[in-house]
């Protein structure tokens, strides 16, 4: 499955639209974390432990388009995009969507 943030897939052509295709994940903060979290806000840096939780997120919420994509029959995803959403207080949304295509 080809997978681009471009409208096209160079020395491909799209034959057909199959659709929009989407996969997101919720994910919440723990107590570990957030106690981390206080203690780097005071002495500055990089907080590790959210950085690494929304990269997983971000994976997940891809793999969850692909499979999606693969359901429509798609040979590919272009134009894919990533947003987030609050859902609640310590809580977020990762969505990833694209559209769904086929390919010659």
């Amino acid at each position: 499955m080809i997978v681009t943030t471009t409208e096209t897939v160079p020395g491909k052509e799209i034959t057909e639209i199959v659709g929009i295709c989407r996969g997101s994940t919720v994910r919440a903060r723990n107590v570990g974390r957030d106690m981390l979290a206080g203690l780097k806000n005071i002495v500055g840096g990089e907080i590790d432990g959210y950085t690494k939780l929304q990269a997983e997120s971000r994976e997940q919420a891809l793999q969850r388009m692909t499979q999606d994509a693969e359901k429509l029959g798609a040979d590919a995803v272009v134009n894919v995009r990533f947003t987030t959403s609050t859902i609640m207080q310590g809580a977020s949304e990762i969505l990833a969507y694209g559209t769904a295509v086929k390919l010659s």
